[in-house]
């Protein structure tokens, strides 16, 4: 029926309007300047299809009239003629003014959605569709376009973004001459990140892209041909079978070529490119297959011992840079070691040493001032060093260590030879070498016959590059001076003559080096000091003065850093040190050089300066019966006390040591080796050990450089980093510390601190760093959940340290914001709930606190929790009593919050608590005088007893 009525009041509007229309053109043209009347003539052109009148119409209206609702209406009406006109521009113009009148004008919007997606704005369209459809959510007209407009947009973005297209387009860009620099290296940098994608880089492989990368590679243009390596690496990422004919098809020496260029930045890239396609056969890299691609096994081992081999022979080619043969010794570190001692199979370093243990041996054994060297740069034979022992430590028994022992003393021996000098400088070279990696090779191999005698005729000798020779491995053997008595006991004489009679500096900084090594074996016992008083200072000084001297080389210079290294065991020369800030910022910019092997020098000279190293705690009973026992008891220096400590990292921090560790850790070098990091961890943890500082090194970089410090390195290394970000997170604003998505890294690295082995300091701090974190944000609350670390924050709240107890509750306060936290409280069978109310009844302020601020907060969120608190103990009633007339204002003002929370629960529990003394005590604290400091307090004890009102628990007094 109601339908009915509508359809005979639209016929009767119809006719009224139809009449109107025959009235109004049989009138004088004075009534034509009406908009309501050019309106309705408008509308019945429209019904006529007579779009051109139509819109003659609504124009003169528009002009006419200054309704605004009229206005929307014509502009609305006239949108709708442009589009049976197929005017879209128009039309979507007109009904973007109808809107700006009225934005729910559904009509508008819908005319506007379909001018729109005419003019191909699918985006647009659907989201004028999608408002309509909010508005009339059962419109059926609508729901359909916004299905078809979807499919559409899809569509669109598919052709929009046709990978075919895209790559196609690409190469014609990289390979056309005419166009410019800047549009190439557009196009190569969206070809890379094309190609990290799979769907890109199947696309990139399936249409004919590796023989377009060739040609890339061919035009030998540097931009050119980093592109193509780096674009080649992306398509092998992640995809095995891929990889496998990428590889084919570039062919083993052609990649090696491609890494031996002399070309920092290729050889980089094509490293890169080789270590991509080994993670991917070793499945470091691979991503999962299922169905056939999982049936199908694809065997690599072939592939792994080719590349392997090829990366071995590449070691003593002379047409190799420095900069090849660097990136072939770093993927042989990498690659070959075992990863994890636990796995038995070390048969990649047996097959390496079988082949190519003497090619290592050669690279170690050059020395760049011999006419015949290979092409090195300053990092490659320590690099080769680096190779020795990795491979020595890989082996598993003493035959196998027999083998590699016997490998290089042959090699050595060889090339000893009275009529050729080179060769007999390569064989002391390659003792130096082996002295920099299994040390225990190298001083074995100083102890055959003829090998000292060697170095002591060179020593001798006239020729500059002889003494060099001799005197370096001297010092490499002085390096672990209780393991090399040999060279302690003949080598000392040696050292001071040279030192003495020299006139060349470069031989005198490495004969002072030498001397300063055996000089430092007492280490920090003041009580063993190998030289008279005053001494150490003055080779410190020596040292310091050469550091200085811009004419000296860069190698010569980095012995003056490598003998100070030894003498900053010393206090005295701690001191002196880190006064003299151009010797200490000559320091820093060396290690800001292209040669890395001065890092670990640097870091061990940081690690001295700060006292980070290892300190036996000393036990005064212990003492007593040493000193009785007449047994030498180490002392420490005067200096080497606190207050001297601090004001030494004080000074390091205003020279910028913080900047400079920085700039040492993004060294993408195997020199920098999990030893060197973890001594520059340590020297982290000691700069953030005053609170004061701390801001300090965040400003200078410190927490962004902390992070892979401490998720990569040594055991030591990585606590150590972990617990300097503890104590930085613990006191800073973490967003202002760790900026953007770096804020989430931190996590891990504090969780790992909550462990039993840590020591109650590290456990506290990173307690107090997670409560400061999780206090942030719901997103770094649910990463702390991910990392695991509930468990261990509920375990730490039963401690018996009350420091530890009270932070572990701290965080578990703010932990409990989360939902997920929640839960853990409803469900059965766990006694969280009541360990907060028992911690409640604490007798220690901060613990009460925190505890009872989360139990409000649990309260308040959870109804069946305020059911579960009134059973986990009997207690509860007494311990809520004591927060409520608690003395300190926080506690009190919690505990009257939970109260509440309680009685808006359940009935029967402000029943209850009515029933009991916490009557009184609501009524004693609701009538207290009105003020600042217990002014909430006071409300929520009134809010208590109206709520009790309310449930007619009590009545009001007059």
């Amino acid at each position: 029926m109601k339908k009915l009525c509508q359809i005979r009041r639209s016929v009767t509007l119809h006719t009224i309007s139809r009449s109107n229309w025959c009235y109004t053109f049989n009138k004088s043209t004075a009534d034509m300047e009406d908009p309501l009347q050019l309106k309705e003539n408008g509308n019945e052109c429209f019904q006529n299809k007579d779009y051109d009148k139509a819109i003659e119409c609504y124009t003169k209206a528009i002009q006419l009239t200054k309704d605004k609702k009229v206005l929307a209406v014509l502009y609305r009406n006239r949108a709708a003629c442009h589009l049976k006109k197929e005017n879209y521009v128009p039309a979507a113009s007109d009904a973007s003014k109808a809107i700006d009148v009225d934005a729910s004008d559904i009509k508008a919007l819908y005319r506007r959605s379909q001018a729109l997606e005419k003019l191909g704005k699918l985006d647009q369209a659907f989201k004028d569709v999608q408002r309509c459809a909010t508005m009339e959510p059962n419109n059926k007209t609508f729901q359909e376009t916004l299905r078809r407009l979807n499919h559409d947009i899809q569509e669109k973005l598919k052709i929009q973004f046709s990978t075919d297209s895209r790559v196609e387009r690409m190469f014609e860009i990289l390979l056309d001459e005419n166009i410019d620099k800047e549009r190439k290296e557009k196009a190569a940098n969206n070809l890379i990140v094309l190609a990290r994608e799979d769907a890109g880089a199947e696309r990139i492989f399936a249409n004919n892209g590796l023989n377009l990368l060739m040609q890339l590679i061919d035009t030998k243009m540097p931009e050119m041909m980093i592109a193509a390596i780096r674009t080649l690496s992306g398509m092998s990422s992640r995809h095995k079978s891929r990889a496998i004919a990428v590889l084919h098809f570039m062919g083993l020496n052609k990649i090696c070529s491609l890494m031996a260029l002399d070309n920092e930045d290729i050889a980089l890239a094509t490293s890169s490119f080789f270590q991509t396609i080994l993670d991917n056969f070793e499945g470091v890299d691979s991503k999962e297959h299922r169905g056939k691609d999982e049936a199908l096994v694809l065997d690599t081992s072939k592939d792994v011992k080719m590349i392997i081999r090829h990366l071995l022979e590449m070691l003593t080619l002379k047409n190799v840079s420095g900069h090849g043969r660097d990136q072939a010794l770093n993927l042989l570190i990498r690659n070959v070691p075992r990863k994890d001692l636990d796995i038995k199979d070390n048969t990649k370093s047996l097959d390496t040493i079988d082949i190519g243990l003497k090619k290592i041996l050669e690279v170690g054994g050059q020395f760049p001032e011999l006419p015949n060297c290979l092409p090195l740069t300053d990092n490659t034979c320590l690099t080769a060093s680096i190779l020795l022992n990795k491979l020595y430590d890989d082996l598993r028994c003493d035959e196998e260590r027999a083998t590699f022992r016997k490998i290089c003393e042959e090699y050595i021996t060889s090339k000893f030879d009275p009529k050729d000098m080179e060769k007999n400088l390569h064989a002391i070279q390659c003792v130096s070498a082996l002295l920099q990696g299994p040390f225990d090779v190298g001083n074995s191999i100083l102890a055959m016959q003829g090998v000292m005698e060697m170095m002591v005729a060179l020593c001798g000798s006239e020729r500059e590059i002889d003494q060099m020779v001799a005197i370096e491995a001297i010092n490499h053997a002085a390096s672990k001076a209780s393991r090399a008595n040999f060279i302690i006991s003949n080598g000392i004489t040696l050292l001071k003559d040279m030192y003495k009679k020299s006139t060349n500096d470069k031989i005198k900084i490495r004969a002072l080096v030498g001397l300063c090594k055996l000089g430092s074996a007492g280490g920090t016992d003041y009580s063993l000091r190998q030289f008279s008083e005053g001494s150490t200072e003055k080779l410190a000084k020596q040292c310091r003065k050469w550091l200085c001297n811009q004419n000296i080389d860069i190698r010569t210079r980095k012995w003056a850093i490598e003998g100070m290294a030894y003498l900053t065991l010393d206090a005295d020369v701690k001191d002196d040190f880190v006064e003299d800030e151009p010797a200490m910022q000559a320091m820093f910019e060396l290690s800001k050089s292209a040669d890395k092997t001065i890092l670990y020098a640097v870091a061990s000279i940081l690690v001295n300066c700060t006292n980070s190293y290892d300190v036996k705690e000393k036990i005064p009973e212990l003492v007593e019966l040493a000193k009785l026992s007449k047994q030498h008891v180490p002392e420490d220096h005067p200096k080497d006390k606190k207050d001297f400590v601090m004001m030494r990292v004080k000074r390091l921090i205003k020279v910028g040591v913080v900047s400079a560790l920085a700039v040492m850790l993004k060294a993408d070098s195997a020199i920098l080796t999990d030893q060197t990091k973890e001594l520059m961890a340590r020297v982290f943890l000691a700069l953030v050990e005053d609170v004061r500082d701390r801001g300090k090194v965040v400003a200078q970089g410190g927490g962004k450089t902390l992070l892979p410090l401490a998720l990569h390195g040594t055991d030591i290394g990585k606590i150590k980093a972990s617990h300097a970000l503890a104590k930085i997170a613990a006191i800073s604003d973490p967003e202002i510390a760790f900026p953007g998505e770096r804020i989430y890294e931190v996590v891990r690295p504090l969780v790992s601190l909550l462990n039993t082995e840590r020591d109650g300091i590290q456990n506290y701090e990173a307690l107090m760093s997670l409560t400061n974190l999780s206090a942030k944000s719901e997103k770094l609350r649910q990463k702390i959940i991910k990392e695991k670390a509930l468990p261990e924050i509920e375990c730490y709240m039963f401690e018996e340290h009350d420091q530890i107890r009270q932070a572990a509750t701290e965080c578990m306060c703010n932990m409990v914001v989360c939902k997920d936290v929640q839960e853990r409280f409803v469900a059965e069978g766990n006694d969280r709930m009541k360990l907060l109310v028992l911690l409640c009844g604490e007798d220690d302020v901060k613990v009460q606190m925190a505890a009872a601020g989360a139990v409000a907060m649990l309260t308040a969120s959870r109804k069946e929790l305020c059911h579960k608190l009134t059973r986990v103990t009997a207690q509860w009633l007494e311990i809520l009593q004591r927060l409520c007339i608690h003395d300190n204002v926080e506690i009190q003002h919690r505990g009257l919050v939970i109260v509440f929370n309680l009685m808006e629960a359940d009935k029967e529990i402000g029943k209850k608590l009515i029933e009991s003394e916490m009557l009184e005590i609501l009524t004693v604290i609701s009538k207290l005088e009105n003020n600042v400091k217990h002014q909430e307090c006071i409300n929520v004890a009134r809010e208590c007893l109206t709520k009790a009102m309310d449930y007619s628990l009590i009545k009001p007094t007059s």
